[in-house]
């Protein structure tokens, strides 16, 4: 492997070298590290994809949770310290061939190329050649897109790295956890204290800062989780923050299984430009057992229909409804049918939930919650997805706003609140038993049926 010298002479702290060593020295194709804010991670990995780059000509990405939120954190970002952009620092211009601002894309003298991405994003990209990839912020970034990706990588013999703050027991935890029990990884946790980053003065006034914004307890629980990289503090303006936290403490995340003979419904919310999110459940006496999920965008209704029915086959399931939203009943435009309409022409059951407002089906799902009992197939999008839905941030006015942060959150949340408004009205199918009379006595019919003339004696 030839020697490449470092741009601009940049070398890696001393707590940052674990992670250099194991992407530049020791051949290792997959890392993580948790690390507390002001750590570097990013000019670690921008500057270990500008050596691979000219060690193998091939695609590298660098993708962060939303793609508008990319073009801030990396594209125009601007290292303090020195004044300049740094994408300049780490590929500067003499190793360029191109820069196209627009996709946020260089391509290298040598025929490589490096672009910023987006989780929000990921099933648009096209993935030949791709040899290396950064996840940044891993914790708020769609788990799908490593999904997507990873074939990718594999096929490429390709090395990934995920980078990030904690953001709850989500799956940039559970990835540590794996991750630390694998010998072909690298795992890493990094406070605060571990570095010696910053000065007791410069936490001081971190932790000021923190609870001056937040309150004491908020404040103290966000300084805990960017600087001491605790798992364990609540996500910020989290709709069901306690509720998934009690469904961690209680344990109720099991191998559950679907109980044969009764059937299995399904909870859509059904997207034209965004995701369409589905959550498979079974009611059994007062609890709901979550049995699965999944969320995936740019593809057709045939596409979930097929992914539904593989799913009951794959498990012997019986079949139930299909829940979806008022607004399934819609015609929609070029087509004058009503999507009801379309997911019965793919042998799906589809069935309005009760009409609601988004508060109340927020409700609704915040006391299902303390029924549930979810299957880890749900671990991958689902939990995460649950766990992290929450509410804008308003800067100007230091407060939450009503609305949610629209992002991969909020499709699989909305199927959620669905399946809450759902359940309740779920219904047994009624087997009905011959009732034989005494001898010589006759069953009167109901009073809904016609009456016959004459009496049947039975």
């Amino acid at each position: 492997m030839p020697e490449i010298e470092l741009p601009n002479g940049w070398q890696p702290r001393r707590y940052q070298f674990p992670l250099w060593d194991a992407l530049q020295n020791k051949g290792i194709k997959r890392a993580i590290e948790i690390a507390h804010r002001r750590w570097g991670k990013d000019d670690v990995c921008l500057h270990n994809a500008a050596i691979a780059a000219h060690q193998r000509v091939a695609t590298y990405w660098h993708c962060l949770p939303e793609y508008e939120q990319a073009r801030k954190a990396i594209w125009n970002a601007v290292n303090p310290h020195t004044g300049k952009r740094r994408i300049d620092e780490a590929f500067p211009h003499e190793l360029r061939e191109s820069k196209d601002e627009q996709q946020m894309f260089i391509r290298f003298k040598n025929g490589s190329t490096w672009q910023v991405i987006g989780s929000d994003r990921y099933n648009s990209l096209v993935g030949a050649g791709v040899a290396g990839v950064t996840f940044s912020e891993w914790a708020l970034c769609n788990p799908s897109s490593w999904g997507y990706i990873r074939p990718m990588m594999e096929e490429n013999d390709g090395w990934a790295a995920f980078i990030t703050t904690p953001r709850g027991r989500n799956h940039a935890k559970a990835m540590y956890d794996m991750a630390k029990a694998n010998p072909r990884w690298f795992a890493e946790i990094s406070t605060v204290h571990d570095t010696g980053a910053l000065s007791p003065q410069q936490l001081e006034e971190s932790l000021k800062e923190y609870v001056a914004l937040y309150g004491e307890d908020l404040g103290r629980a966000q300084f805990e989780q960017e600087y001491e990289c605790s798992f364990n503090a609540a996500i910020l303006g989290a709709f069901y923050a306690r509720e998934m936290a009690r469904v961690r403490q209680e344990g109720r995340v099991l191998d559950i299984e679907a109980i044969e003979g009764k059937p299995v419904h399904a909870a859509w919310d059904i997207g034209v430009r965004d995701d369409t999110s589905i959550w498979w459940f079974q009611v059994v006496g007062a609890q709901v057992f979550i049995l699965d999920c999944y969320s995936q965008s740019g593809v057709g209704l045939d596409h979930y229909a097929d992914i539904s029915a593989k799913r009951f086959e794959e498990h012997g399931w019986t079949k139930g409804k299909d829940y979806v939203p008022h607004d399934a009943k819609v015609k929609e435009w070029g087509s004058g049918r009503t999507r009801v309409e379309t997911m019965r022409d793919f042998g799906l059951r589809p069935e309005l939930v009760p009409n609601a407002t988004k508060l109340d089906g927020i409700n609704a799902a915040r006391q299902t919650l303390a029924r549930c009992v979810f299957n880890p197939r749900c671990e991958d999008q689902g939990i995460p997805a649950l766990e992290q839905y929450r509410r804008e941030w308003d800067d100007e006015k230091k407060t939450f706003k009503a609305n949610e942060v629209h992002d991969w959150t909020s499709h699989l949340a909305d199927a959620f609140r669905y399946l809450a408004m759902a359940w309740r009205i779920v219904t047994e199918p009624v087997i009905e038993k011959p009732i034989t009379p005494p001898p010589g006595k006759f069953i009167a019919p109901p009073d809904d049926e016609p009456r016959r003339s004459s009496r049947i004696r039975i």
